[in-house]
Formats: C-alpha cells, structure tokens, sequence
C-alpha cells in the first residue's frame, strides 16, 4: 500500500445501512488512511471515518482490534463533534507535551528538541525492546527538557499495561533515576491492567500513578477511585467531547486529555475538551500530529512553545480535507465497520 495521503468521499448513497446519514445531520463521509513517521503502538498508519456535519467535521478511528461495540463510542463521538456544539473555553491555549514513540536516545532526544514542549510523554515497556532501552530514552529526553526548560521540564512514562505488580515497581524505581535530570518522572501512566495491581503500585512507588485504558476501557469507569492520582481522559472513546467533560466533572481526580493518534480534527476535539476543564494542572497529550507523516487538513494542528491555540483548533475543525484516494480495500473494510458501528449506536441508543 502506499504510503501517500490516502482519503475518499464516500457518496452517502453508498451506504447499505436502514439508518441514513442524513437522519443523523451528516451530510458528507469520507474514508482515510494516513501513515505514521514512525511506528507506535504496533502500527504504521491510521485509518477511520470522517463525518461532516452543521458544526463540522467529526472522527471516528477506533483501532482496527476494536470489536463494534466498543467502536460505536467513537462514531457516537464524530456524530457529536459534527451536529452539535462544543462546550465553551475558559482558556486560550492548551498545554500539550511531545509524545515520544519507541526509538534511539538519539531519535528521542531530537523529537524531544524539536517540539518545544517543556513537557514528554515517553511510551515504554514495548516488546520490541528491553528496560535499558528504555532507560536510556528517558535520560535522553530528560536530559535534553532539563538544558531547554530548566526547573520547568517534566518527563512521564506511558507503559499501555505491560508490567506486573512487581515488574511495575522495579521499572518504575528504575526509570525514576533514569529522569533524575528532571527531577523524576511527573507520573506514571497506566503501568499495569487491573485496576487493583494500579492501587498496589501506587503504594509502593514514589512517581504518581495515572490511569487510561482503566477508565477509557473500563465498564466503570469509577473503579479507578482511590486506585489512581490522575485520570488521563480521551474523546473519542468516551463518546464525545461533552460525555468526556461530564466524566472529568465526576471524577474526584487530576485529568489530563489525551489523543489516540488523532488527525487533526480528532485533536481539536481534544482541545475543545481541555479548553472547556476548569482546571487543568498537567500538560495534554494532543500534540500526536506530530507522529503523522501527513494530515487531513492542509495545515496540521501542532503546537507552538508548547501550547495549542484554542481559537485554531476550532477553525479546524470546519477546515475543508485535503484531495486524496484511498485503497478500495481500505474504503470496504471502513464501510463494512461503520455499519456495524453504526448497528451498535441505534441498539443502544
């Protein structure tokens, strides 16, 4: 497959599903596929659903090992991004930190230099490497903030749920030293799977424990309460930008909004949500069009000196999509997904 812009209108009369697009307010679908500049998470490009709508443009990307059921949260998302109005800002710009994919100290550490952000988010605990590797990424990068930033640089780690308890405690005590330039890690995000190995980590280790698949994931999303010292919230899966906020409010808990390798209309969603928090203490995650190696828009939504522009974000997300032709493979997996998305949607709701 090629590894160019890859997007497809896809005519509304292409659809097989009893339900209509234009009973839901869409009045225009596109498929795409996207590569990545690196490879992160296991995969190489990012693929899903734009729906358009009176209030814009809306995403729908779940990841391709998501069953429909769970896939359906981020189309009810794109449906609201699309047809209804977001919430108002109560600020002008948007923290965010770099995310740093597997890759050299070397590699890291110029990603790190190049965005500008004070904050990282290094992903570790990936197969493809072992906790030296992974050590010598953290001090890279902390390295390098601690030289640009100073006392205001902060480096944390996002582990996906990989380790044990035990595995959990030795790492983490491990890639705490690894940051010493920064002063430690801010926190470590998702370091184990079960809600319970979370809370027994969180006892035994320095560095503050987040939570992410533990919430977006989870079928309460509540569990994490007294587990956890922070909630990382993501739109899509959580349904939209106002079920996302009506989360934060209810969570006695820090949030930090994060992206699932958004384009940058899913990333503006995730700005319209952290710009609408009434606090927000820790830098986002939304500066991933970075990890992109094109966009759908034909100016990326990136970050300058570290923080997004509210007012931007919500310019693109009305922006018109760059020309493109998807695969007719890509087009057919997409619309035989959408429609069982969309099968779940109108059985639960």
């Amino acid at each position: 497959m090629s590894t160019s812009l890859m997007l497809t209108d896809v005519p509304l009369t292409e659809w097989s599903h009893p339900t209509r697009w234009e009973d839901l307010g869409i009045d225009r679908t596109i498929i795409f596929h996207l590569p990545l500049t690196t490879t992160f998470r296991g995969v190489n490009s990012r693929e899903g659903l734009l729906v358009h709508g009176p209030h814009g443009w809306g995403e729908c990307a779940p990841f391709l090992d998501y069953q429909p059921d769970e896939a359906a949260q981020w189309l009810r998302s794109a449906l609201a991004q699309a047809t209804r109005p977001g919430p108002a800002p109560v600020r002008t710009e948007v923290p965010v930190n770099v995310t740093i994919p597997v890759s050299s100290p070397a590699a890291a550490a110029a990603r790190a230099a190049e965005a500008g952000c004070r904050t990282a988010k290094i992903k570790v605990a990936d197969p493809r490497v072992d906790l030296d590797a992974d050590a010598a990424r953290v001090a890279a990068v902390a390295e390098v903030l601690a030289d640009q930033f100073g006392a205001d640089a902060r480096v944390r780690i996002d582990v996906n749920g990989s380790w044990s308890r035990d595995e959990a405690c030795a790492a983490i005590e491990f890639l705490q030293r690894a940051a010493g330039p920064v002063g430690g890690l801010e926190y470590v995000e998702q370091p184990c799977w079960e809600v319970e190995d979370l809370a027994a980590v969180r006892e035994r280790v320095e560095p503050p424990i987040a939570a992410d698949e533990s919430i977006r994931r989870a079928d309460d999303p509540f569990s994490v309460v007294g587990a956890v010292d922070l909630a990382v919230i993501k739109v899509a899966p959580l349904g939209g930008v106002r079920a996302a906020l009506d989360l934060a409010g209810q969570l006695p808990l820090p949030v930090v909004v994060s992206s699932a390798i958004d384009t940058s209309y899913g990333l503006a969603a995730g700005v319209q949500l952290a710009a609408a928090l009434p606090d927000l203490p820790h830098a986002c995650g939304l500066d991933t069009a970075r990890l992109l190696a094109t966009d759908v828009v034909a100016e990326p939504l990136r970050s300058a000196g570290g923080n997004l522009d509210v007012a931007r974000a919500a310019r693109v997300l009305t922006a018109e999509p760059v020309a493109g032709a998807a695969d007719r493979s890509v087009v057919e997996r997409w619309l035989a997904r959408t429609e069982a998305m969309l099968t779940e949607v109108n059985a639960r709701d």
